[in-house]
């Protein structure tokens, strides 16, 4: 079993597809993730969720659940070695989790729910909050004071983008600094979901502007991000999640090495 992730320092990379899939879709993701990290020297964690549980529509595509989704993950972490990271949404599905994966991830939506973070905390793995989208940043503090309530001690905060009207998200890139003065944990940035239009989709689905990636991610590693979060798929238009924003996999090798320059370049003009 892989264990001992830890989010810092920086820099690192959380990818994979949205939700869990068929076994050669996730293990060709997961290759290409395992290449991309020996490539750039950099620290790589394998995501997918077995239940997407805040799908817009009721009828959407939601993952294998629980059980099948678990063992999917468990999977791709022997065939490819990378840790994994997945979402909970309840307390009940925390410890059968994190029995089985490496990180746990708290959804932007849950960023709040008190029980379920201190649980995460409770066992002992690493937990990755992500900012709710209405939250400034300095409230990021009292949600990973819950996870540290809980006993884990190795937390990271992601930025997600928040709420401009009811169709778009933007970045501050200022909370990248100030979710870490707050909160003294790294702070990563979230790619995929801060190019999301929630509901402007087709039929009321989730849109998105997948062409904003790489200059987003180059100005959060211009402006701190310790580490960064993206989706990716062999096939963005076939996803069965996010299918507007997830990023072409054949076309993340260059996105990392364009990203990982500035990310340097930027810490070595700081330290200049």
């Amino acid at each position: 079993m892989t264990t001992g992730w830890r989010f810092g320092p920086g820099p690192f990379l959380i990818a994979g597809p949205c939700v869990v899939e068929d076994d050669a879709t996730m293990l060709r993701i997961a290759e290409t993730l395992a290449t991309v990290g020996l490539h750039h020297d950099l620290r790589v964690c394998f995501k997918a969720s077995f239940d997407k549980a805040n799908r817009a529509r009721g009828d959407a595509p939601r993952g294998p659940g629980l059980d099948a989704g678990l063992r999917a993950l468990e999977r791709i972490r022997a065939a490819t070695g990378l840790p994994i990271l997945t979402d909970v949404h309840e307390v009940s599905q925390v410890r059968e989790v994190a029995a089985t994966v490496d990180v746990l991830q708290i959804p932007a939506f849950l960023s709040r729910q008190t029980d379920l973070l201190v649980a995460a905390g409770a066992t002992g793995k690493p937990v990755n909050v992500k900012k709710g989208q209405w939250m400034h940043a300095e409230a990021m503090a009292g949600a990973l004071d819950k996870v540290r309530l809980g006993g884990s001690t190795e937390v990271a905060v992601t930025e997600r983008g928040t709420f401009f009207g009811y169709g778009d998200l933007v970045v501050d890139h200022r909370n990248f600094s100030r979710m870490r003065a707050a909160t003294g944990a790294p702070t990563i940035y979230d790619a995929t979901h801060s190019v999301q239009q929630p509901g402007q989709g087709a039929g009321g689905a989730s849109g998105g502007l997948r062409e904003f990636i790489p200059p987003l991610m180059a100005a959060a590693a211009a402006a701190g991000a310790d580490g960064f979060f993206l989706e990716t798929h062999p096939d963005p238009s076939r996803a069965l999640s996010d299918s507007a924003t997830q990023w072409p996999l054949d076309d993340l090798d260059a996105l990392i090495a364009r990203t990982l320059a500035v990310w340097h370049a930027a810490r070595e003009a700081t330290h200049a």
